[in-house]
């Protein structure tokens, strides 16, 4: 692949705030669901326990090996190809569920504008964004990452300014109750975490484009130094100010015009038309960057002779045009499918593909001590073990607490099974047949 590095600092940030976040708009189920005090306590829980060792180990991989194929090369490297592969496989198995969600939530903020959009207009909504995606990623990454900063500008601005204007109309305590009467704090811890992981996963993702970052190994790590308390300060402020101002049991999916028409005083119509449009445009941000990390990972497999070689081929800007299209008929199709009861099962494919992400860090460690980037975690390797295990550890009790709590439907359960199943199978098919 011929590649040109052009994605800054200020790109590459609001890439990851897209591929990670896009703003508060998720954060009224959380709080229907949890409410107050529990969806509160896991937006500052969180990103201590989970994001932030994420980030230092996803930051030291990126600094060590800024390749393009991102955490598909780092696994490679520590365990060989048939690894690598499950890695892929894996991240293609949640970027369908992820990529078949926005466009819906593209429409569940449309719905303010004009209401009562029909089965067929929400997949010609989705159509027109996938596509529109699609134009703008083949003109490459910088693009991209100037469409994120405006999308990303205009979103945060717009929490941040109606968090400020919300304050004056608080009237309570922004955390009680606690739980939902009647409801077990355990089966709402359970549920709770698992939406709240869902909001913070991903900083792997952008990684994928190393090989068109600036400076990507100084890049990467300082755009996570941002991007985290960003996303992190994103979420705690307008969630905090707007519930000390509503009554949480209004709170749901997409309901943040509304909130915000009661919680913002004389600006209420102003910040209610504000946080449609911006939801609009994060669920638009958040596919397009998404595009932009996913689609380099078939592009890498297909470079190593795994997959079709025309995945790899580059246009004279370095985009592999033929898997960004290929990567938009895919998700076209899968745009159809009901993924709502499929978003917990997400949360397993990502873990499983952590996994070996942690541990390829690990191994590269041990197998190669003297290659290093210019950011290393200041710890040893049982030290970046026990790091490693934090986020680990926490992935295990969501499953298992969702598992118990009922949650995992019976599709979800067959889905994740026959997903991770098929990725031995399509690795040997991979290999008997000659790329072509």
């Amino acid at each position: 692949m011929r590649l040109q590095r052009s994605l800054g600092t200020a790109g590459l940030v609001f890439v990851m705030f897209f591929t990670v976040s896009g703003g508060a708009f998720t954060m009224e189920g959380l709080v229907g669901t949890t409410g107050p005090g529990m969806a509160l306590l896991l937006l500052v829980l969180v990103p201590i326990f989970w994001a932030v060792p994420e980030a230092m180990l996803i930051g030291e991989l990126a600094s060590m090996l800024p390749e393009e194929g991102g955490y598909y090369r780092w696994v490679r490297r520590a365990f060989g190809p048939f690894w690598a592969f499950q890695n892929g496989w894996l991240t293609w198995c949640y970027s369908l569920v992820d990529m078949a969600i926005f466009p819906k939530l593209f429409a569940l903020y449309l719905a303010h504008f004009v209401p009562g959009l029909g089965q067929g207009a929400q997949w010609a909504v989705a159509l027109v964004m996938i596509w529109g995606s699609a134009a703008l990623n083949l003109r490459g990454a910088k693009p991209v990452g100037r469409a994120s900063v405006a999308a990303g500008l205009l979103v945060t601005v717009g929490f941040f300014a109606f968090a400020l204007a919300a304050l004056p109309q608080a009237t309570h305590v922004p955390w009680t109750p606690f739980v939902p009467e009647g409801r077990e704090p355990l089966k709402v811890a359970g549920l709770g975490l698992s939406i709240t992981l869902w909001n913070f996963i991903g900083w792997d993702n952008a990684s994928t484009v190393g090989g068109e970052i600036v400076d990507a190994e100084r890049t990467y790590p300082r755009a996570l130094a941002i991007a985290v308390p960003l996303v992190t300060l994103g979420y705690l402020l307008p969630v905090g100010a707007a519930l000390a101002a509503t009554d949480w049991r209004t709170w749901t999916d997409g309901a943040w015009p509304v909130i915000a028409q009661s919680a913002a005083g004389p600006l209420g119509g102003l910040f209610a038309a504000w946080l449609a449009i911006g939801g609009m445009a994060s669920a638009l941000a958040m596919f397009n960057a998404s595009l932009l990390a996913y689609s380099r990972i078939p592009a890498a497999m297909a470079d190593d002779g795994l997959l079709p070689a025309r995945l790899a081929d580059t246009d004279e800007r370095g985009t592999p045009r033929g898997a960004v299209l290929t990567s938009a008929v895919i998700y076209s199709v899968f745009a159809l499918l009901p993924f709502s009861g499929l978003v917990v099962a997400d949360v397993v494919f990502y873990a499983m593909a952590l996994l070996l992400e942690f541990g390829a860090l690990l191994a590269i460690r041990r197998k190669e001590p003297g290659l290093r980037g210019p950011f290393r975690i200041p710890l040893g390797n049982r030290g970046v073990t026990v790091l490693a295990a934090i986020p680990l550890t926490i992935l295990a009790g969501v499953i298992g607490l969702s598992l118990l709590g009922g949650e995992y439907e019976p599709a979800a359960i067959l889905v994740t099974a026959i997903g991770a199943g098929l990725g031995p199978v399509a690795y040997r098919i991979a290999t008997r047949r000659p790329a072509t």
